[in-house]
């Protein structure tokens, strides 16, 4: 074998291991696109999404977003995550994932390099509020202000972009 493809071949051994070129492991969350645009784990896995429709006063806007619907999955959220689509996100929901009914939110954005639109939402399916363009990496809390039920990650400024407000509508299939 040439220099060449030993080289090849250890880098191609590498990222099947999950480890970039410096020796560097990815976190298990860490996610890339497909051919055809739906979000994949790095072993190739293909993320489940689920279509979240908001009604705004313009109209309505399809999202398909990744369900968190465990405490575990809840608990790491977008962190690590740079792959997100401008209709890509994360849904928690129910909220919180042990029951109880709605409550208080608080979420951070600890590890989460991608600045986000954080939409929480009350039981009847309306927008209680919107934290918009949330400080990558901050731990700084961020209050729902209000019992949700649910709350959806966007990539930051989606919301504005889209005419999306408080009080509009969010509905998924349940």
């Amino acid at each position: 074998m040439t220099g060449v493809m030993r080289l090849g071949a250890l880098a191609l051994t590498l990222l099947l291991a999950g480890v970039g070129l410096a020796g560097c492991s990815k976190p298990a969350s860490d996610t890339s696109s497909s051919a055809t645009g739906a979000p994949t784990t790095l072993d190739g896995r293909k993320v489940a999404t689920v279509p979240v429709t908001v009604t705004t006063a313009q109209g309505k806007h399809v999202f398909h977003v990744e369900p968190a619907r465990t405490t575990a999955e809840q608990a790491q959220g977008l962190m690590y995550r740079t792959d997100l689509k401008p209709d890509g996100g994360m849904l928690f929901a129910p909220y919180p994932p042990e029951g109880g009914g709605p409550r208080v939110a608080e979420f951070w954005m600890k590890n989460t390099p991608t600045s986000l639109d954080i939409l929480f939402i009350r039981a009847d399916g309306s927008i209680a509020r919107i934290a918009e363009n949330t400080p990558p990496f901050s731990e700084g809390k961020i209050p729902s202000g209000e019992p949700v039920a649910a709350v959806l990650e966007l990539v930051g400024g989606r919301a504005a972009e889209l005419g999306i407000s408080e009080g509009d509508s969010v509905s998924w299939p349940r």
